[in-house]
């Protein structure tokens, strides 16, 4: 997927206030729980949120639209409490894999929004609450496992992703 490069350091971690981590090229903040827009992001602005790494306040966010327990986020996102409330408080960013981990999460949650709009049928429909309910049911597919256990990888947030396009599309039953 990434070509070999050259390698170079990875950036240094400053105090990354709340707005800067995830501005649009055009200069208009996107927060990741605006889920669609972060769907219909390229992946290329995904990418430079990632590196520049996301605020760690707005994982609280995340957990706060879905609507459970931060500590069951965390484990699927293979995510520290200490680090996310540490980090959170000192108004810092998360790291790249973590940031990687969160962005896709968001990115999940704006695939569902997008299915539910292109059926035409959005009215009451919550996309990041019925993620974070979709996450906990066994599935068939995924070996009787739960798809919030492949979470802590990009690959297995990429297998998710292809289960949700599945269902869209009625390949899957």
């Amino acid at each position: 997927m990434i070509a070999h490069a050259e390698k170079r350091p990875p950036p240094k971690r400053t105090r990354t206030p709340h707005a800067e981590s995830s501005t649009a090229s055009s200069g208009a903040k996107v927060s990741l729980v605006d889920f669609p827009k972060v769907y219909l992001t390229t992946p290329d602005l995904r990418v430079k949120w990632i590196r520049r790494g996301v605020p760690a306040s707005e994982v609280k966010d995340l957990v706060r639209a879905m609507d459970i327990p931060q500590d069951r986020l965390f484990k699927s996102l293979n995510l520290s409490t200490a680090t996310i409330n540490r980090k959170a408080s000192r108004n810092e960013a998360l790291s790249t894999g973590d940031s990687e981990r969160v962005v896709g999460m968001s990115n999940l949650i704006g695939q569902v929004q997008a299915m539910v709009e292109q059926s035409g049928n959005v009215e009451g429909f919550n996309a990041a609450k019925w993620v974070a309910q979709w996450l906990e049911q066994p599935l068939p597919a995924l070996g009787g496992e739960a798809p919030g256990a492949w979470l802590d990888t990009m690959e297995g947030q990429k297998l998710v992703s292809s289960l949700l396009s599945m269902m869209q599309s009625g390949a899957y039953a």
